[in-house]
């Protein structure tokens, strides 16, 4: 196992090394992630990553086959258009998680905020907690289950998915 200090260097030379260290079936720990965004983005190999705290927008996106946890909160778009793998977040998620995934899993232990799941193409997306308007938006495959409430037009526009 590898730990990274994310803190001490900037998001693209996190990322190349992240890249790096996948290549390579090492197991991978990020710590003092300072909610920085972009972090884990353009993973494609079957790499298992843990980020010891919160994360900003965009987090562990365009990925394909990572299983990554998030011990804290995440921004904007967490997973946006992931092809398969495995998110796993601990707590609150912002707006558009899951947005135009198309495989994988994302679970989310608290809530979610607008747009969760928006135009998704496939997958699964299960939030812990409250979800809120317009979750499932032009949702065309796949699956949401939200464990609290729904916000407002919840599934509006949707076209399949469950």
């Amino acid at each position: 196992m590898v730990t990274l200090n994310a803190s001490k260097m900037s998001i693209r030379e996190l990322n190349t090394k992240i890249k790096e260290l996948s290549a390579q079936s090492q197991e991978i720990t990020i710590v003092d992630p300072q909610a920085r965004h972009n972090i884990g983005v353009g993973i494609l190999q079957n790499a298992t990553i843990e980020i010891d705290g919160s994360v900003g927008y965009y987090a562990a996106s365009l990925m394909d086959g990572p299983e990554v946890t998030i011990n804290g909160n995440a921004g904007w778009a967490l997973g946006d258009n992931m092809m398969s793998g495995k998110i796993t977040l601990s707590k609150d998620a912002g707006a558009s998680v899951a947005s135009t995934m198309r495989g994988g899993e994302i679970f989310v232990g608290g809530n979610a905020g607008a747009r969760a799941g928006i135009s998704m193409k496939g997958g699964t997306l299960v939030v812990g907690g409250n979800t809120g308007f317009l979750t499932g938006f032009m949702m065309q495959k796949g699956k949401i289950i939200i464990c609290g409430d729904s916000g407002e037009a919840v599934g509006d526009s949707m076209y399949e998915g469950e």
